[in-house]
């Protein structure tokens, strides 16, 4: 779900890519006590109120809500899209920007993040494949940098990019470019079937063509009157097969 205001995009919603809630308390931005001196019964806060108790900076809040939006639009652009329409907001986000992105903008962004993850020699997309610590792999790993420790740790053959970013409190799209670059290495292998990026196979970047839906059309009527894009007016494709 984007949420736009004038034309303006304050938040995205997805279950591709952590919340800034999220980040907050599972990076440690935001300890889970302090959490629940706002929130005693579990329920999400308006965000100021974390700045106003002093558990956590404006600016680092800023910070933190920003990387969660353009994240969140990256795993939009790297994952499927049927249809879009728009609605009525139904709720506001809790975590807003404080100054709304353009959406064109943002889609460019996300666009060349998806380019440059394709560019690597060993790249996947965030929520199809699972990875395991490679076979070399022995004891702590304690001269690898600490987000690759955390990586190794919870790769255990059953979660995917998305599922560990979640999980260590980490943008998605960062996770999925250090597991695609650990694969590189030999640091991690593939635990399973699922789409690979960079190999022989060309079809067009992810969610940056039209999806058809299940009444064959790319948007939901005409109250869906929102830009989308032409397969291949980027200029790029991604390569993949099936692994």
């Amino acid at each position: 779900m984007f949420h736009l205001r004038q034309g303006q995009v304050f938040a995205v919603e997805t279950p591709g890519a952590p919340t800034a809630e999220a980040l907050l308390l599972r990076s440690g931005r935001v300890s889970a006590a302090d959490w629940a001196t706002v929130s005693p019964t579990g329920t999400l806060v308006p965000a100021e109120e974390l700045v106003t108790r002093g558990h956590i900076g404006a600016a680092e809040l800023q910070v933190v809500t920003v990387m969660a939006l353009r994240d969140a639009v990256f795993a939009v652009v790297a994952g499927e899209t049927a249809e879009c329409v728009a609605v009525p907001p139904r709720s506001a986000p809790t975590t807003p920007a404080a100054r709304g992105d353009d959406p064109l903008k943002l889609l460019d962004e996300a666009a060349r993040k998806v380019a440059g993850l394709a560019a690597l020699p060993q790249a996947v997309l965030p929520d199809r494949e699972r990875v395991v610590a490679g076979a070399g792999v022995v004891g702590p790993a304690e001269h690898l940098a600490r987000q690759r420790r955390e990586i190794l740790f919870h790769a255990n053959g059953r979660r995917t990019a998305r599922d560990i970013a979640f999980t260590v409190g980490r943008g998605v799209y960062h996770v999925t470019v250090e597991i695609s670059r650990m694969l590189g290495e030999g640091l991690l292998e593939r635990a399973g079937r699922g789409e690979v990026l960079g190999t022989t196979e060309s079809r067009s970047v992810p969610a940056l063509e039209p999806r058809r839906g299940a009444h064959g059309a790319g948007t939901a009527g005409a109250d869906a009157d929102l830009p989308y894009r032409t397969p291949g007016a980027s200029g790029f494709t991604m390569k993949s097969r099936l692994g």
